[in-house]
C-alpha cells in the first residue's frame, strides 16, 4: 500500500477547503465613514461595510477615525476578526 506525502495531503485539504467556500483572511485600512449600532457594521470610506462580531466593543469607534482591520469572508460578509485603533 502505499503511504500518502504530507505535501500531497496538505494540497488536498487546501483544495478541499478552497473548494468549500471556507473563509479567506485578509486586512485593510481606511477612515470609519458610517457606524450601524444595530446592523453591528461599519463602512470605511473605500464604500466597503464590515461585520463586527457580538464580542467587539462599538462604543470605541468614532466616524472619522482611521482604523486597520482584518477579516474573513464568510458567507460573502466581511466579518471582522481583529481590529487596530489609533493610539489617543
Amino acid at each position: 500500500m502505499r503511504s500518502i506525502s504530507r505535501r500531497m495531503l496538505a494540497g488536498a485539504v487546501a483544495a478541499l477547503l478552497f473548494t468549500c467556500g471556507m473563509a479567506f483572511a485578509a486586512q485593510t485600512e481606511g477612515v470609519i465613514k458610517k457606524i450601524d449600532k444595530d446592523g453591528m457594521t461599519l463602512t470605511l470610506d473605500d464604500g466597503k461595510a464590515y461585520k463586527l462580531n457580538g464580542e467587539m466593543n462599538m462604543d470605541s469607534l468614532k466616524v472619522g477615525m482611521d482604523i486597520v482591520i482584518a477579516y474573513d469572508v464568510t458567507n460573502g460578509e466581511n466579518v471582522i476578526t481583529d481590529m487596530q485603533l489609533p493610539d489617543d
